[in-house]
């Protein structure tokens, strides 16, 4: 089944793992800006960062058959620096453009402190002013629920929020009720240790529904799975749900929530494999290029 990851951060994974997501069906993934592993100090290191996402992930995702996409912002583990997070934002429009990006993200709350809180509503104030899609971070630890509901309070505060333009990620059981009920659109993680397992997403799924929900993998540095969205896909399975739902979680959803980007642009895979063309990778082997790599 071919299948979207709508949250996975490739810039913290080897070449290899596009492949191995590749044979699993993965035809497209969606890549918000997040945390480097350490916070980063000048906004030069950010101007750096989204030509990466912009420019080579693209590519790089291209050699597989993959097609990429991203979201821009300065993540909320560095929002404390406020100085520097409104001199990243002020940048943001300079990358805004690109092919592939689909808005601003993934931004939110991790400690729920004031500064962050600040960061989070300027970040929105961008997005409302450039039109642009949301997707949001809500806190891993114990004050998820708490997270969660400030960030809804400020998205609902501003008239200009339309919920359904919003994807608010990381949801588990007691905060999936919340997005859900003011109209907004969620995800689901899906990792090996914290937040949501494929069993307990699909327990999500069976007590909420299908509609304006999606998995993912937010692979990344640390302990991650990027083929949890094919262990999600196997568990409805056994559970005996048909292939036309699964199918709407994990690849028809997403592309309802994307197309609402006035950028995005999405080449069905049966199409894609009829415009395969031959592309140089570094270490010589030819593999195929995706639509989204611009020469």
């Amino acid at each position: 089944m071919y299948y979207i990851d709508p949250h996975i951060h490739m810039v913290s994974r080897v070449t290899d793992d596009y492949e191995r997501i590749a044979r699993m069906g993965c035809v497209a993934v969606s890549e918000p800006a997040f945390w480097a592993g350490f916070d980063r100090g000048s906004v030069d290191g950010f101007r750096d960062y989204f030509r990466q996402l912009t420019e080579f992930e693209p590519k790089r995702a291209g050699w597989s058959g993959i097609q990429h996409y991203t979201w821009l912002c300065i993540n909320a583990k560095e929002a404390e620096n406020v100085e520097l997070s409104r001199e990243v934002i002020k940048m943001i429009p300079e990358f805004i453009n690109k092919p592939g990006v689909l808005g601003i993200g993934e931004i939110g709350l991790n400690k729920n402190t004031k500064n962050e809180s600040i960061i989070f509503q300027e970040h929105v104030q961008l997005a409302m002013q450039l039109d642009e899609l949301i997707l949001i971070h809500t806190p891993h630890l114990q004050d998820k629920l708490k997270g969660t509901r400030m960030i809804i309070d400020m998205l609902m505060s501003d008239r200009r929020v339309q919920p359904e333009r919003v994807l608010i990620d990381h949801v588990e059981e007691h905060t999936v009720g919340l997005a859900k009920e003011e109209g907004f659109w969620c995800a689901m993680t899906l990792y090996p240790i914290t937040k949501c397992t494929p069993s307990r997403a699909a327990d999500i799924i069976e007590a909420y529904g299908d509609d304006r929900i999606m998995v993912n993998s937010a692979g990344d540095w640390g302990p991650s799975n990027p083929i949890a969205v094919p262990d999600f896909i196997q568990e409805l399975r056994k559970r005996g749900h048909p292939e036309s739902k699964i199918k709407k979680i994990v690849y028809d959803n997403p592309l309802e929530f994307f197309r609402q980007c006035k950028r995005f642009e999405f080449t069905p895979p049966d199409v894609l494999a009829e415009q395969v063309t031959n592309d140089e990778v570094p270490n010589g082997e030819r593999m195929t290029k995706s639509p989204m790599t611009k020469e």
